[in-house]
């Protein structure tokens, strides 16, 4: 049954795959005449190179939930959702200063050394951010044409994307409590609310809604998947927290210095310090959010997260919210099929490498 459903979640994810590609490939010939096309084939790679398609999956699984059938109109429209995660990794990586994602040099390293190549004037570093921030917000608009070319009827598009607003709204307020937190008390509360708005709700909740509104489904199937989604995904989040510092960057495609030299506020961080004695905050506050951290200095931030109990109370965190997303789908009015593959999803998207 396990092999069966993860061929069927593959099979899903071509499908996306697909769509996103014919999407990309039509605007190529509406695209304005006398603009470099290097910003097309740059998104061309950029969003189908690898990614999990968590949240077109748990928007189409969203919708089969509510009653709907496998339509092909609805595949597209979760994979809008894809083009709206686009758009939200190449701000991020613009305001982290992440130079690479998915194991390729991010989208403002591509065009910084496309500057430095063509050996053109100014500042290649700025000019890579400037467009990057072109494609990024290129990719947002993508996203609601692809959801509004999606054919299915515009009452039910009209419902779906309600919730595609709201999600738009949360994220971006999200962002910015991420800036203000860096920069904060760097509290447990704090961080939690953090990947709450900014993470968490747009990778499973807010997609599961979506699929729902556009199928009719009503609030105690909104409340269902709120019940399911919210925790599973902290959960989520959590555990790219804890990949960022201690992941393999062959399997997950970034630097395990990135967060470390950023400082990002994460809940593992906030936990660190908040049990960590006199030697090891001193060294905390010297080492985390260096800007010229080296693998030595992350290496010792790495055992003083051990050595705290930080990283063993994050894994708590995750299996108890994963446990309780899980547990909220016993109740939930949907389909045994769907909740099969909810399941499915839940377990993919905490147990992972990358």
């Amino acid at each position: 049954m396990e092999v069966a459903r993860d061929s069927e979640l593959e099979e899903l994810r071509k499908r996306f795959d697909n769509e996103l590609a014919a999407f990309i490939d039509r605007q190529d010939p509406d695209w304005p005449d006398g603009a470099p096309r290097g910003v097309l084939a740059t998104l061309r790679r950029f969003v189908l190179a690898g990614g999990k398609r968590l949240r077109p999956m748990f928007c189409y699984w969203g919708w089969r939930g509510a009653g709907g059938p496998d339509r092909q109109e609805v595949v597209v429209a979760a994979a809008a959702l894809e083009l709206f995660h686009a758009f939200a990794l190449i701000h991020d990586d613009i305001m982290d200063g992440s130079d690479r994602r998915r194991g390729e040099p991010s989208v403002h390293k591509v065009f910084a050394e496309l500057h430095t190549k063509s050996m053109w004037r100014g500042d290649p570093a700025s000019f890579g951010r400037n467009t990057a921030l072109l494609c990024g917000d290129l990719c947002a608009a993508w996203a609601d044409q692809m959801f509004h070319e999606c054919g299915l009827p515009p009452e039910q598009i009209h419902r779906g994307y309600g919730v595609f607003a709201h999600m738009r709204t949360e994220v971006i307020a999200g962002q910015y409590l991420d800036l203000v937190s860096g920069v904060g008390d760097g509290s447990v509360a704090s961080a939690l609310t953090v990947i709450r708005m900014k993470a968490a709700r747009y990778t499973v909740t807010r997609p599961l809604q979506i699929g729902a509104a556009l199928a009719g489904g009503g609030t105690q199937l909104h409340a269902a998947y709120a019940a399911f989604g919210d925790p599973l995904g902290d959960a989520f989040q959590l555990r790219d927290d804890v990949l960022g510092v201690f992941g393999d960057p062959a399997l997950t495609g970034k630097s395990i210095l990135d967060d470390l030299r950023e400082g990002k506020p994460t809940v593992m961080m906030a936990l660190a310090r908040s049990g960590a004695d006199r030697a090891q905050a001193a060294r905390l506050r010297d080492r985390f959010g260096n800007p010229d951290l080296d693998a030595a200095g992350a290496e010792e931030l790495r055992g003083i997260i051990v050595d705290t109990g930080a990283l063993e109370r994050i894994e708590q965190m995750i299996r108890v919210r994963a446990d309780a997303a899980v547990a909220a789908l016993a109740d939930a009015p949907i389909p045994d099929g769907a909740r099969e593959a909810l399941v499915a999803l839940a377990g993919s998207a905490v147990n992972r490498e990358r």
